[in-house]
């Protein structure tokens, strides 16, 4: 399931619906983002984030079915924020099931890395000195990267 909205989550929630997944679950593995402070620019207050409606939740979709080829998905859940958020505010949520912990985490991992790079989501960093579009990390397009070989 995927959920693109402006309101917060419940992660504790999400992870009880993640446990309803059947007897074949044997692990579920869970992320949750939080805004912060990349201390590339002075006195943060927080994010402001855009997507493309209908193609951001393709393009996760996409990301859930890869993982489930890759590895045991039994289930997956993807919850990202979008609007102002402020810093320690959650931006996002991914969990997922399988039978085994190496399948949950790997795809759980996977499917972060590749919504940094890959999916459509534009951040705004806001600050006492402005507002500025934040660039991806080199690292973070690394980290993408690493998934293909």
């Amino acid at each position: 399931m995927i959920s693109v909205q402006t309101e917060d989550f419940d992660a504790a929630a999400e992870y009880a619906a993640l446990r309803d997944s059947g007897a074949g679950t044997g692990a579920i593995a869970t992320f949750t983002g939080l805004v912060r402070d990349s201390g590339d620019t002075q006195g943060v207050s927080g994010l402001f984030l855009e997507h493309y409606p209908g193609m951001t939740e393709q393009m996760i979709a996409g990301l859930i079915e890869e993982a489930s080829r890759r590895w045991d998905v039994r289930k997956a859940r993807v919850i990202h924020r979008v609007g102002k958020l402020l810093l320690q505010e959650q931006i996002v949520f991914v969990g997922v099931c399988s039978a085994h912990r190496a399948d949950a985490f790997s795809a759980c991992e996977f499917i972060m890395d590749a919504l940094k790079t890959s999916a459509p989501f534009w951040k705004k960093e806001l600050s006492e000195s402005g507002e500025h579009w934040v660039e991806q990390k080199a690292s973070d397009v690394a980290r993408g990267e690493a998934w293909n070989t």
